[in-house]
């Protein structure tokens, strides 16, 4: 179980949408509730629909059940993972008066990208993420669509100008991955190191030889 609210280093928001890439996110939530980090979870319908092709994880609609499930299934306390629902506007993470460390969206897809960079904030993702903009807190976009178009190349720059992180799910090699776990892991060591978040999950570069 988690510890005491007093030891928690950080509130993040992690949003998962609907893009291809689940691993990552569940990935990422591990890392930061092993980290005493306490999350603030928003999961959109499409990502339910995601998790359960590619994790095998049938999450409840119902944001309740779906944070007993969620606390239950990384053995944490509902004190340190709290899950919001989609149109859950008395949620902290609404409201800039009760501002959270940093959010990060990932996986994101290309329509929560657009949304975002045009202001707009039909759902508690998008309004979550323009209070992140607008209080000048961290915003990390691990944006997964390939290839891209010139609307998303736009919407992307538009959001790097307001302050956000463009960090799409692009891992490295050169730590020779032998397994889609170290290739996941490559891309949670990024976002957690944005987030000033310690970890163990690779070798940084430079920490010892590479073989060639």
């Amino acid at each position: 179980m988690s510890t005491p609210s007093a030891s928690w280093s950080q509130t993040v928001t992690v949003a998962l949408t609907g893009a291809s890439g689940a691993r990552y996110g569940l990935r990422l939530i591990e890392c930061l509730l092993r980290a005493e980090v306490r999350v603030y979870l928003l999961i959109s319908q499409a990502a339910q629909v995601v998790l359960k092709m590619e994790a095998e994880l049938e999450i409840p609609a119902r944001a309740s059940e779906a944070e007993t499930f969620l606390c239950t299934h990384f053995g944490v306390s509902p004190q340190q993972l709290r899950v919001f629902g989609r149109q859950e506007w008395t949620a902290p993470v609404a409201s800039g008066s009760n501002p959270v460390d940093a959010m990060v969206i990932c996986p994101c897809t290309a329509g929560t990208l657009g949304r975002i960079a045009a202001g707009l904030s039909g759902s508690l993702i998008e309004r979550a993420a323009d209070v992140t903009l607008k209080e000048r807190r961290p915003l990390i976009v691990v944006l997964r669509e390939t290839p891209l178009t010139t609307i998303h190349l736009e919407n992307m720059l538009r959001l790097a100008h307001a302050g956000a992180v463009l960090l799409p799910a692009m891992p490295g090699f050169y730590h020779q991955p032998t397994s889609i776990d170290d290739l996941v892991d490559f891309m949670v060591a990024r976002i957690l190191d944005q987030l000033r978040v310690p970890h163990d999950l690779m070798t940084r570069w430079g920490a010892s030889p590479l073989t060639t």
